[in-house]
């Protein structure tokens, strides 16, 4: 109906002499040119195919304004700006931020998300305090972002301050320099930040640099505003029905809770463990259709990849299937890492087709994991809750707010399956989303660190 409204805008507008406005362009076009990065905080293909926090905004609006969406890859992030200046782009969706010089050369659209610039060192270095500590040391940032800005601030402020802009490295590169100790610091946005420390467990905040920079997609500098405009009534929009904090809690929120510990002890599993069972998870994804890489997320959150283990309650072996489920998915040897594997696959697409069909993934993932540890029923009950508050029980966000009230009288006294513990499925669901993220990156990025031998023995406890 939209479309349609705005087709005959343009209908009428054309027995008029002017030139169409940019929005115009587009909607006759069809299409919507699209710069972006390919990162974890911008686009990426994961299991379901492209994701990324400015990917799912930007999908989002070609589909308010009805138009096919077509994305480019900026190699670095300095080539992002040129595709919208020259009009190759209609816009760069690639976690800009709002600054005074890029101001001079683009337009923005509003703000989504507001971040600061954190000076990142390697977590047991020493912590600077102050730029004083930083004399003698090797700060390095990425070129074409909003750093250089602020390190050239710094530098009139006191000339004293030295710092380098690396024409050869991106913002994930330093990162991953300062915790190789390359380089002493670097710095980052705390939107970045809060992914990478995810698969770089190494990086620390040492200080604030700036506070309060707003991200917002750039448009071409022209008095002609009628794609912004119409950028800013689908943020209005997709902020009132909650689909964007819906995405900024997919992609940022649950990132925060992971600590250093828990990501280096995974990283070490991922090089002592994971080889000898990656092949069955690779087989057990090809026939249930799901992600091995997410397969042996759960299966790690489950036994950290020990086909041995046993909890209290008796559930065993890699996927820790209880002897009932066992049973009734065929599973003999639940301490068989391939019945295992097999099995725990096999039950995790059952519970994804027991998921109402109109539920679109990755929430309709997101809720069978949260049942694969809570078991259906106490799903199902805490979907409940979520209608009764006026919630949207399809939605992975609402629930996990409900799941918890499943331990209070109050609401469990009304659900079908009685009390659960129920703020364990959405810990449970969120270190699995986290290790699925990082085992994303490193079979992307570095292939080989999912096939390294181990170095040393591997003493499974």
């Amino acid at each position: 109906m939209r479309k349609l409204f705005i087709l005959t805008v343009i209908i009428l507008l054309s027995t008029c002499s002017r030139p169409p406005t940019l929005l115009e362009e587009v909607l006759q076009q069809g299409e919507l040119r699209v710069v972006t990065r390919n990162s974890p905080i911008s686009y990426y293909v994961g299991a379901h195919g492209p994701e990324g926090p400015e990917y799912d905004l930007i999908r989002g609006f070609a589909t308010f304004i009805g138009v096919e969406l077509k994305i480019y890859e900026a190699e670095r992030f300095v080539d992002v700006l040129p595709e919208v200046i020259s009009g190759k782009a209609h816009v760069a969706a690639a976690g800009l931020s709002i600054t005074p010089e890029r101001l001079r050369q683009v337009n923005f659209g509003p703000g989504y998300e507001q971040v600061e610039q954190q000076l990142i060192y390697r977590r047991g270095n020493y912590r600077p305090r102050n730029f004083d500590d930083l004399k003698g040391k090797i700060l390095e940032v990425a070129p074409g972002t909003s750093y250089v800005e602020t390190m050239q601030k710094l530098q009139e402020e006191m000339p004293e301050f030295i710092w380098v802009e690396n024409p050869n490295s991106d913002v994930s590169d330093l990162l991953l320099d300062v915790a190789n100790g390359t380089i002493n610091f670097t710095v980052a946005d705390s939107t970045i930040v809060s992914v990478y420390k995810n698969f770089i467990p190494e990086i620390r905040v040492a200080m604030t640099l700036s506070e309060g920079d707003w991200l917002a997609w750039a448009f071409q500098k022209r008095h002609d505003k009628s794609l912004i405009e119409e950028a800013e009534r689908y943020f209005a929009f997709i902020e009132e029905n909650g689909d964007l904090q819906r995405i900024k809690e997919r992609y940022y929120r649950h990132s925060n809770a992971f600590d250093y510990v828990g990501t280096r002890t995974f990283r070490r599993h991922i090089e002592q463990r994971l080889n000898k069972y990656q092949g069955k998870f690779i087989d057990a994804g090809d026939n249930t259709g799901i992600d091995w890489r997410l397969l042996a997320a759960l299966s790690y959150q489950e036994s950290h990849w020990n086909p041995n283990a046993v909890s209290p309650t008796g559930v065993r072996g890699l996927m820790m299937l209880t002897q009932r489920t066992a049973s009734v998915l065929g599973v003999s040897d639940r301490i068989d890492p391939e019945q295992s594997i097999h099995g725990g696959a096999e039950y995790l697409k059952r519970l994804k087709s027991r998921i109402a069909p109109q539920i679109r993934e990755p929430d309709r993932t997101w809720l069978a994991l949260a049942a694969y540890n809570v078991g259906y029923g106490h799903l199902r009950d805490a979907q409940n809750i979520v209608r009764k508050q006026r919630g949207n029980p399809n939605s992975w966000l609402d629930v996990k707010q409900a799941l918890p009230l499943l331990a209070k009288r109050k609401y469990y006294s009304e659900t079908t399956y009685g009390y659960a513990r129920g703020w364990e499925p959405v810990k449970y669901v969120e270190n699995i989303r986290t290790y699925y993220r990082i085992m994303q990156w490193l079979s992307e990025d570095e292939p080989e660190a999912l096939l390294t031998e181990s170095a040393e023995p591997d003493n499974i406890t």
